[in-house]
C-alpha cells in the first residue's frame, strides 16, 4: 500500500469496482449545521482532490452532497464516474419491499441516476415508516424483527437493476458477516464492511476476516470523533493528543491527524474522516506524500485500547446489537 498517490489511490473491490482509500465524510448535527455548509465542504474536497464521498439519507444533507457533485460536474472539472458515492439504507428501511424505493429516493435527492456504493448502515432493524428514530409514548425505541439475509437479497436486486455499482454493509460484526457470506444462493459478496477503526480502535480481528472474504473495511472515525455526548463515550482520550502520534508526526512535518491517516491506508483500510473545515479537508488528504515505517506502524498498532468512541449504547438491547460480541 506504499505506491499511493494522491491521483491514484483507489482499492480494488471484490466485484471488480475501484473505491478511493480517502473519502469525505459528511455527518453533522443537521440541527447545529447552517444551510449549504455541506455543499461548500464537498465542493472545496473535490477541488482538494478527494474522488470519494460518503453520505447517509440520515444525515439530511443528500440534497447539498448531490448539488455540489453536479456543479463541479457542469464545471468541467470531473466526470460523473471519476466520483464515488457511498449511500445507506437507514434502520427503518430493512423490510425487502422497501430497500429500493428507499435507493430511488436517496437517488431522486441526489439527483443521480446511481450510487457507486449502497450499504446497510446498521444490522438493527427499528419499526419502518417515515420516523427515523421510533418510540412509543414511554421513549421506549420501536424494534423490527431483523432479517438481514433477506435485506441483503434486496440489495443484489438493486445492484442488479444498475442503481449501484456494489454493495456493502456497516456496522457488522463477524457473526453478522458470516450469516451474509454463508446465506444460500448468495449473489454478490459485501464488497466492504464500514466500522470504527482508529489508533485505539484497530480492529485487527475483523481486518483479518475481512481480508480472508476480500471485504474492504473503511474506517469511520478515523481520527476518534466529535465529542457529542449524546451518542459519544467522551470519557475516552481524544485519539488526536497522543503524544506517539504527535511525536511522529514531528519527524515528517505532518500533524496527528495525518499520521493516524496514514496508518490506516498503509494497511489497506479506507479512510472516510469528516470535517467541514476548509483546511483540515485539504490537511486530511495531504497524506501521499510521506510513508510510516515498519517500526512507527507497530508503534501505533500498539496504542490500541479496543475502546469504541461510537458505542450506540442506547441500543444495546436490540437483539442484533452488533458490539456485544468481541469483533
Amino acid at each position: 500500500m506504499n505506491n499511493l498517490s494522491a491521483e491514484n489511490h483507489r482499492l480494488m473491490l471484490n466485484d471488480g469496482n475501484r473505491m478511493p482509500l480517502v473519502g469525505l465524510g459528511t455527518y453533522a448535527d443537521p440541527k447545529q449545521t447552517p444551510k449549504g455548509t455541506c455543499a461548500q465542504a464537498v465542493k472545496i474536497a473535490i477541488d482538494a482532490g478527494y474522488r470519494h464521498i460518503d453520505g447517509a439519507y440520515v444525515y439530511y444533507n443528500e440534497h447539498e452532497v448531490g448539488e455540489a457533485i453536479r456543479e463541479k460536474i457542469t464545471e468541467g472539472k470531473l466526470k460523473r464516474e471519476d466520483i464515488f458515492y457511498c449511500g445507506k439504507l437507514w434502520n427503518t428501511c430493512h423490510p425487502p419491499d422497501l430497500v429500493r424505493p428507499t435507493l430511488e429516493r436517496t437517488l431522486k435527492t441526489l439527483q443521480l441516476d446511481y450510487v457507486d456504493l449502497y450499504i446497510i448502515e446498521l444490522p438493527m432493524a427499528f419499526k419502518p415508516g417515515e420516523v427515523i428514530y421510533p418510540m412509543d409514548e414511554n421513549g421506549k425505541w420501536l424494534y423490527h424483527e431483523t432479517d438481514l439475509c433477506a435485506t441483503w437479497e434486496a440489495l443484489e436486486a438493486c445492484k442488479d437493476a444498475g442503481l449501484t455499482k456494489s454493495i456493502g454493509v456497516s456496522n457488522f460484526n463477524r457473526r453478522q458477516l458470516e450469516m451474509i457470506l454463508n446465506k444460500p444462493g448468495l449473489k454478490h459478496k459485501p464488497v466492504s464492511n464500514q466500522i470504527e477503526c482508529h489508533p485505539y480502535f484497530t480492529q485487527s480481528k475483523l481486518l483479518d476476516f475481512c481480508r480472508q472474504h476480500k471485504i474492504v473495511l473503511v474506517g469511520y472515525s478515523p481520527l476518534g470523533t466529535s465529542r457529542d455526548a449524546s451518542w459519544v463515550n467522551v470519557s475516552s482520550p481524544p485519539l488526536l493528543d497522543d503524544p506517539v502520534l504527535n511525536a511522529i508526526g514531528e519527524k515528517y512535518n505532518k500533524t496527528a491527524a495525518q499520521v493516524a491517516l496514514r496508518f490506516n491506508i498503509q494497511r489497506g483500510v479506507v479512510v472516510i474522516p469528516k470535517s467541514f473545515n476548509p483546511e483540515r479537508i485539504r490537511e486530511n488528504f495531504q497524506i501521499f506524500d510521506f510513508c510510516l515505517t515498519e517500526k512507527e506502524m507497530d508503534e501505533i498498532e500498539a496504542l490500541n485500547k479496543n475502546i469504541r468512541y461510537v458505542e450506540l449504547l442506547m441500543w444495546k438491547d436490540h437483539p442484533e446489537y452488533p458490539f456485544h460480541e468481541e469483533y
